[in-house]
């Protein structure tokens, strides 16, 4: 199996490299480092990784804490590298998901997430009910006064808490309107993002518009991602599908396109539902001579 390993260090101050040597001694003959902060789950490298790495690959790193600062942003990432039938190891931690023994680690991880949640969720349902015995009105007396300063207060941090869950699934839909956008319907990027997702993750038209148009007005994003789509002729539509999925992943087999496409419920030419890797094959040649593979690189 393929060790794929990744580094992270926190600050310019800091070297990846004795993260890198432990990766090398491990067996890894790909390492990818990056610089950023371990509560940031957009990191574009990391983002990188988990959108390549293939079936019966292992993501490898020295620590946990070098690839997640919570436990709920693990079992993230090590859902979706099982969604893609890829492993992940821990070097310094009994983790390791190919085997039996990590599978088990990672089970009492999940439980032992839930079980903290469930103690919050009841500890706040008790307080609740402590103060109303007592005739204590919860909430902020600002917003029941309707305070035009509190209002606004709570306005910001609603909008802060919708970025910060924009921010956690980044990687899973920034890259496809980076390079799709506008070139591509909305309705086919969506699709398009949606092709690797488990089910519970995926986006409807609507909520990416509003991702979108949230980062075009913080600056993530360039405006021109929200302009009217040029017009596209009915024999293009599935030479540039093809082309955005190969320009997702260059390492992407004929067989793996054929699976997103089936799982995108796209057509093949001829109407049918299954794909063959000749066709995919064929639709890649015509969106070469369009010029399609190289503008979505």
């Amino acid at each position: 199996m393929p060790l794929i390993g990744y580094a992270r260090v926190s600050t310019e101050d800091q070297t990846p490299l004795p993260q890198s040597q432990a990766l090398k001694s491990a067996g890894c003959a790909e390492i990818h480092e990056e610089q950023a902060s371990g509560g940031n789950r957009a990191r574009p490298v990391l983002a990188r990784v988990l959108e390549r790495i293939a079936k019966g690959d292992t993501l490898v790193v020295v620590r946990i804490d070098r690839l997640a600062r919570s436990l709920s942003h693990l079992l993230e990432v090590i859902e979706r590298l099982e969604a893609k039938g890829a492993f992940f190891r821990s070097i310094m931690d009994p983790i390791d998901t190919s085997s039996p023994q990590g599978k088990f680690t990672l089970q009492v991880l999940g439980a032992a997430a839930e079980f903290e949640r469930a103690l919050i969720r009841e500890r706040t349902k008790a307080g609740l009910a402590s103060a109303r015995t007592e005739g204590r009105v919860g909430g902020n007396p600002g917003l029941r006064a309707r305070d035009p300063a509190a209002l606004r207060k709570v306005r910001l941090a609603r909008q802060d808490g919708y970025m910060e869950r924009l921010n956690e699934t980044a990687q899973d839909w920034v890259p496809h309107v980076r390079r799709l956008r506008p070139d591509m319907a909305w309705e086919d990027v969506v699709r398009i993002v949606n092709g690797p997702l488990p089910r519970e993750r995926q986006w409807t038209q609507s909520r990416l518009l509003r991702a979108v148009n949230a980062y075009v007005r913080d600056g993530f994003l360039l405006e021109t991602v929200l302009a009217r789509a040029g017009r596209r002729e009915t024999d293009d539509r599935l030479p540039a599908i093809v082309a955005a999925i190969k320009g997702a992943d260059p390492d992407i087999t004929l067989q793996a396109i054929c699976t997103r496409l089936e799982a995108m419920r796209e057509r093949t030419p001829r109407g049918r539902t299954n794909w063959q890797p000749s066709s995919v094959k064929m639709l890649l040649g015509r969106a070469e001579k369009l010029g399609l593979l190289s503008t979505l690189r």
